[in-house]
């Protein structure tokens, strides 16, 4: 009796530990494919600028964290990646974050609020509330877009622990950008002069999505073509090692995979790089481009499958310039009447840096740039009709906005992600698609951040942070228990 009693606890233990795991991973895809339809969406209504798509993904994101972090609570487990994995950046981030909502405060002493409060006063006759930002609305606006990349960085963190889960994240990615170039070509033919319904006169002369300006998407473009040759790589090394034979035996098995489900996969690069090219942006395409030398580089590093590797990248090399040759016309063109300077961005640049040192310990406040701009701005930022929004260098705007110690910090985050992605891509010995694309990616998005603002679209903020999630949870060893 006492030995079926024993058996029949047995059975029911394992059930209940199979339906526990069963759960587990029902939550987790079902989380997972949100986060995926919420990058999908999120480039649409023009690259994700504006009231409206702020709104959304502020509820959207945050919202399926919260929902996987009551999971969480609910079925008693922890968190793939504990927080004293990423205690530096994420003690920044914090101390950031307090910042940004403490420059938006009335009650900070006279002696840290902005003069121009006082000036406000003076003029109006009316006491003032001062503060240390000069427009708390968009510095709360600002804060909440870096709340939702923040949301979609750690759930991305937590989801992608699963490696075959960040290979996919990075599928669907890919695939996602592809259908956005597919927009492109389409709306080019039948909308030329229109990005969605919206009006745009630049959209007929070269190629922008369903984003406003050309540069932002090349940016986004480029992201999706270091993804889709990440993951084509990935699975010509997969079926290579189904082969089971020696290297110079697999030729067969690389042309069968062609045949096969590879074309799909060049078919996409070959639509991306045309995508690229037809923008025109020279910054897009040198940032590609070095994202995509910064790849190469890590993958021929591998000690593991050398030959298979040098093989797909020469491959790889070669359809890129002769896509290049094809279609590059549009960026040779832009670089030989514009070079690689650009007079008016220079003169902004000075601009901003004047504004740095005026307040270099507080800072005018986070997404103030617009506000501030006119005050430092001098005749020889021409036109002078022409309306600034932005820097064109995120480096500059975040300084100009949180000050130089708090705006160190917010880079230096990121930048320490980026450098876990690094570490991961030069020393796991396995899976090492996600963090090399990953660091690709962020070098690709960090060059270009340094002359224009494609960062600071929403659409493009989100989508590198659930890759920079992916390859921070793909840098720590399968043998580490991350989860401690």
């Amino acid at each position: 009796m006492d030995v079926v009693t024993s058996s029949h606890l047995a059975r029911n233990g394992s059930s209940t530990v199979r339906g526990s795991v069963a759960s587990h991973h029902i939550w987790e895809t079902a989380l997972f494919w949100g986060l995926c339809v919420g990058l999908s969406w999120a480039p649409f209504w023009l690259g994700g600028t504006g009231l409206l798509p702020w709104g959304i993904n502020a509820i959207l994101f945050p919202g399926l964290l919260l929902v996987y972090e009551m999971s969480l609570v609910w079925r008693g487990q922890t968190e793939p990646v504990a927080v004293k994995w990423l205690a530096v950046p994420v003690t920044a981030m914090a101390a950031v974050l307090f910042w940004i909502w403490l420059q938006t405060a009335t009650w900070v002493p006279g002696s840290l609020q902005n003069p121009i409060w006082q000036m406000a006063a003076e003029v109006i006759h009316v006491p003032v509330h001062g503060r240390i930002s000069v427009n708390p609305d968009a510095t709360m606006l600002a804060l909440l877009r870096l709340l939702t990349a923040g949301s979609v960085f750690w759930l991305s963190l937590q989801l992608c622990r699963d490696a075959r889960r960040a290979i996919q994240l990075l599928k669907v990615i890919a695939f996602v950008v592809v259908g956005y170039t597919v927009w492109a070509f389409l709306s080019a033919m039948v909308l030329p002069d229109r990005t969605l319904w919206f009006p745009n006169p630049g959209a007929s002369a070269a190629l922008s999505s369903t984003f406003y300006n050309r540069n932002s998407y090349a940016t986004y473009s480029g992201i999706g073509l270091i993804l889709m040759i990440a993951v084509c790589l990935q699975h010509y090394r997969e079926e290579a090692a189904r082969a089971g034979v020696p290297f110079r035996h697999r030729l067969a098995s690389i042309l069968e995979t062609t045949g096969r489900s590879g074309a799909v996969m060049i078919g996409s690069i070959v639509i991306l790089a045309v995508g690229l090219l037809g923008t025109g942006s020279r910054g897009g395409f040198i940032s590609t481009a070095f994202g995509l030398f910064v790849f190469a580089a890590l993958s021929a590093r591998s000690k593991q499958q050398r030959g298979e590797q040098r093989l797909t990248i020469a491959a790889v090399a070669l359809l890129l310039v002769a896509l290049f040759t094809a279609f590059g016309n549009e960026v040779l063109g832009n670089l030989e009447i514009n070079g690689v300077q650009d007079q008016s961005r220079l003169d902004v640049w000075k601009a901003a840096i004047n504004s740095i040192v005026t307040a270099p310990s507080l800072g005018f406040g986070y997404g103030t740039f617009e506000d501030i701009f006119p005050m430092f701005r001098t005749h020889l930022v021409a036109p002078l009709t022409n309306h600034w929004a932005m820097a064109h260098d995120a480096y500059l705007e975040v300084l100009q906005g949180l000050g130089v110690v708090f705006g160190a910090l917010l880079i230096g985050a990121a930048a320490w992600v980026s450098w876990l992605c690094l570490k991961g891509a030069t020393t796991r010995e396995t899976n090492l698609t996600v963090p090399r694309a990953a660091f690709s990616v962020s070098m690709l998005v960090g060059l270009h951040s340094l002359v224009d603002f494609s960062m600071q679209i929403q659409g493009i903020t989100i989508t590198v942070m659930a890759i920079l999630g992916a390859g921070t949870a793909q840098a720590f060893s399968s043998r580490v228990r991350t989860s401690e």
